[in-house]
């Protein structure tokens, strides 16, 4: 056959397929049946089949009428499949014919885009497209019982983002496809995302501080971080995360550290060392450091620095790959390692949890005896943990070390046999349960025990060194070891018994400022007196007709009733601050005791035009009582977690108006940049305020270091000056364009 046949054969059929498409279209039922593929097959599975369909079925090859026919239905069934829109019509509602009601004509819009927003304008930095996809939500949403027994116990160790919506909030639709990027994102790294009903879930929504829909929040170890940035994208919530993490969960290590660092396990943790060739480590990283804080010590080691350089020979690491290390004990040579391009979440997660214990930890508290030392009630698959019992000094350095030689070379897995030791100043109730069958004071005690269950353990003793021998003998310890080994492998037989059985309280945690339970309850005894205290005579100042401060002027304030001035003192905070209404504030001068005097009479001229107002309160704060509290709220309205060195002379003149209700405070200083160039953004004013050089004064305000010599060169602003330009800030305040600073709660005002 010629080939001028087969171009006129071929533009026939195409002429047939135009003419008879919206005849075969209607009769077109299953395209996935016609394709032999199931309904979640993807793209390329779609196109795939089509293909290899397409060269089966093409008229070129077959001549019958029905072939051809068959052909139409292939190509009118991929067609179908693979426009998004159709698919998803057909998925839906099972029509395939474009002329139905279902599937109307797609007008063009686009003309129309003059009534979107700006992306400057738009608050979430998305255009005016509506999502109206709302599915996702309802996928990933909780209840308030989920989120109190699931999400906040597990925010302990991993980081958990909540999005609050509600059904028929307009900007919760129209942020879902940037908040699926966000998850598909960082799902793969760890983070559990979930959504919340507002409407549904109040008591949540009310718990977490959010006073909005739609509000993203980051729960790390039962705290609620908001995410208030105007620009919703994934970089910028990247960075959020970043910045709420512990700031130390990483240590910076160089080559004047690294020995400090690797040697430092007797903090009951392993070390894991973290190569990357660039300088800002990897978020993945940061997540594993928090999961696994309280048993693994991360250091982060940035191989651009010319300061890593002799660690990078010493350990001899490839300089293109990340690389991560992890060292126990012996700090020359590492235990684990990972070196790839890119370590997978997962690959990260694994290493890190089979060596996340040191060859002899101590067991510190109950989380580390329920690891190291595990429950296992069939006797047959018993499990053995071997204890030292040691005083927490260095004179009991040796017999650790000897103990450890023997975990290192046991024959044993770890699985049936554990070796830790144990401080006897930290757990004396745990001692004092098993002391029955206890060994001479002058040896060393080493128990094994068996845990049948949380509390129930059955134990025995075995003879051990000498504590007061100044030299220990190589024979000694050998005669321990096998002392230890042979108890051990006759207690493994399933026919054998431990000689005691003792019941258990849970170990004291080490790392935690506990208090004994006699303590606990005197101390909540007296904490409870206090509150009542501070209760009542709140009541009573409140009933009591308020008096003024004594002042210079005593005729002045006599004669002025009206208006009544709070000091501002732990036993007022609750009702000042905290226990505010919705819509009101509190007006707050601060002083200090030299000034307080001069300054309470211009700030009492300032506001004494709104003091009819039913929803303000006057007050003042001596610096020498609040400076703790103040420093606490500027550091929660600047999100860092770095401590503030707050100068407190340069704190005297500020007037804070605070909203207890919904969080937030406005601030007036003589210095403020805010007073001086007017409205700024929180974060362009707190960079000039610590960036600026210009005026020592500015940089006093919230410096890091403060100098008298710089105090002197500046054009220092008199007492009686500080207030001059409240008036002005006041008429802006009310007027609702002062910068507004939101915190996440109101720390606690010190009785001190």
């Amino acid at each position: 056959m010629s080939k001028p046949f087969f171009k006129t054969h071929f533009i026939i059929t195409i002429l047939v397929l135009c003419i008879t498409s919206a005849l075969c279209l209607s009769a077109l039922n299953d395209p996935y049946t016609i394709l032999g593929i199931n309904n979640i097959a993807t793209a390329q599975e779609i196109k795939k089949a089509y293909k290899q369909l397409a060269k089966e079925w093409h008229p070129d090859k077959i001549q019958s009428d029905g072939d051809t026919e068959k052909f139409i239905q292939i190509k009118l069934a991929y067609e179908l499949l693979s426009d998004t829109d159709r698919r998803q019509i057909f998925d839906r509602h099972g029509v395939t014919d474009e002329d139905t009601h279902y599937l109307q004509k797609k007008y063009d819009y686009s003309g129309y885009n003059r009534f979107s927003l700006d992306q400057n304008e738009d608050p979430f930095g998305n255009r005016f497209v509506i999502d109206q996809d709302i599915v996702l939500y309802h996928k990933l949403s909780v209840t308030a019982n989920y989120f109190e027994k699931t999400i906040l116990p597990n925010s302990a160790k991993k980081v958990h983002v909540v999005m609050f919506y509600n059904d028929w909030c307009f900007k919760c639709t129209r942020i879902i496809g940037i908040f699926e990027k966000i998850k598909d994102l960082l799902e793969p790294l760890g983070i559990t995302f979930a959504t919340v009903n507002a409407a549904h879930e109040q008591s949540i929504f009310r718990k977490t501080g959010a006073d909005e829909v739609p509000q993203l929040v980051l729960i790390l170890d039962n705290q609620f971080f908001l995410y208030r940035d105007h620009t919703f994208t994934p970089q910028k919530v990247v960075e959020f995360i970043r910045k709420k993490l512990p700031f130390r969960i990483v240590q910076r290590v160089e080559n004047d550290n690294i020995n400090d660092f690797l040697g430092g396990w007797m903090d009951n943790r392993v070390r894991a060392l973290i190569f990357q060739p660039r300088s800002l480590i990897r978020l993945r990283y940061l997540l594993t450091a928090f999961e696994f804080y309280d048993r693994v010590a991360f250091g982060f080691v940035n191989m651009n620095s010319l300061q890593s350089n002799n660690i990078i020979a010493r350990l001899k690491i490839n300089t293109s790959l990340d690389t991560v290390l992890i060292f126990n004990e012996d700090s020359t040579n590492y235990v684990a390692s990972i070196r790839m391009p890119d370590i997978p979440i997962q690959t990260l997660i694994d290493v890190v949890s089979n060596n996340q214990y040191l060859v002899l930890p101590r067991l510190s508290s109950q989380a580390m005896l329920e690891s190291v030392c595990p429950t296992e009630w069939s006797r047959p698959m018993k499990r053995l943990c071997v204890i030292l019992i040691t005083d927490n000094n260095k004179k009991n350095d040796f017999a650790r070390v000897a103990l450890r030689d023997i975990a290192l070379n046991s024959r044993y897995s770890s699985k049936r046999v554990r070796f830790a030791y144990m401080f006897k100043e930290s757990q004396p109730d745990f001692i004092k349960a098993i002391s029955k069958g206890s060994l001479e004071k002058n040896l060393l005690q080493i128990v094994i025990i068996w845990r049948r269950d949380a509390k129930l353990i059955k134990y025995e003793w075995v003879y051990g060194l000498n504590k007061n021998t100044n030299v220990v003998h190589e024979s000694l310890i050998n005669s321990t070891k096998n002392e230890i080994l042979n108890t051990v492998k006759r207690l493994l037989k399933s026919s054998e018994a431990l000689n005691y059985e003792a019941l258990v309280q849970k170990l004291f945690n080490e790392h935690s400022q506990a208090f004994s339970l006699l303590g606990t309850i005197g101390f909540m005894f007296a904490v409870g007196y206090i509150l009542m205290y501070f209760v009542r005579a709140e009541e009573e100042n409140l009933k009591a007709q308020g008096h003024l401060i004594e002042n210079q002027d005593q005729h002045h304030i006599n004669s002025i009733p009206e208006l009544k001035l709070y000091e501002l003192r732990a036993e007022k905070y609750n009702g000042m601050v905290r226990l505010l209404k919705p819509g009101c504030r509190t007006l707050l001068l601060i002083t200090d005791l030299k000034s307080r005097n001069k300054l309470i009479p211009y700030f009492h001229k300032a506001v004494w035009p709104y003091r009819k107002s039913k929803t303000l309160l006057f007050g003042h704060m001596t610096i020498e009582k609040g400076l703790p509290w103040f420093a606490e709220i500027l550091r929660l309205s600047l999100s860092t977690n770095r401590n503030l060195q707050v100068n407190p002379r340069n704190c005297v003149g500020t007037v804070l108006a605070l909203n207890g209700h919904r969080k937030y405070f406005c601030m007036y200083h003589a210095k403020h940049p805010e007073s001086v160039r007017g409205t700024k953004r929180i974060l362009k004013i707190t960079k000039i305020v610590l960036d600026t050089k210009e005026d020592p004064e500015v940089g006093t305000f919230l410096t890091k270091c403060y100098s008298e010599e710089s105090e002197a060169e500046a054009n220092i602003i008199l007492e009686d000056n500080l207030l001059n330009s409240l008036d002005n800030w006041l008429v802006r305040l009310f007027d609702g364009r002062t910068q507004k600073y939101y915190i996440n709660y109101w720390p606690d005002f010190s009785t001190k």
